[in-house]
């Protein structure tokens, strides 16, 4: 079905596509159109709508948590801990990961981990459309 949307695009057609899987409309999609209640909530390219409903950041995974805590918000970081019950893991914003990377390296802080999050349709979707949701699972009509 990809490839077929896709084909049908490049000969200059346009493709409407309704669906709330948003992986799938990733892959798909070039452009997107939300509707909720009724109102338009956003027309644009599945990257800027992406890019605007989410905060990018860095994950930072080190056992000396926090250590790397104290460096990182003397430098103007903002910090939390990430989804791990031991808390070696850290969600940082406000820092690249080569400044973060630096700090660790001159605070003497191993780290075991350092990836940048990037915008995720998905989160976007859900954070965006958080006010226009009719039914949530479980709540009778």
């Amino acid at each position: 079905m990809r490839r077929l949307f896709r084909r049908l695009a490049a000969e200059g057609r346009t493709v409407f596509l309704s669906s709330h899987l948003m992986s799938e409309m990733e892959n798909i999609a070039d452009q997107l159109v939300v509707i909720g209640r009724g109102r338009l909530i956003a027309a644009e390219s599945v990257r800027d709508f992406a890019a605007r409903g989410t905060r990018l950041g860095v994950v930072a995974g080190t056992r000396q948590a926090a250590e790397l805590t104290l460096v990182l918000t003397a430098a103007g970081a903002s910090v939390e801990p990430e989804g791990s019950a031991d808390g070696e893991r850290l969600a940082v914003t406000g820092l690249s990961t080569d400044r973060i990377a630096a700090l660790a390296f001159e605070s003497r802080i191993l780290l075991n981990e350092l990836t940048t999050r990037t915008a995720s349709l998905e989160a976007a979707f859900m954070e965006l459309t958080t006010d226009s949701v009719e039914y949530q699972a479980g709540q009778p009509r």
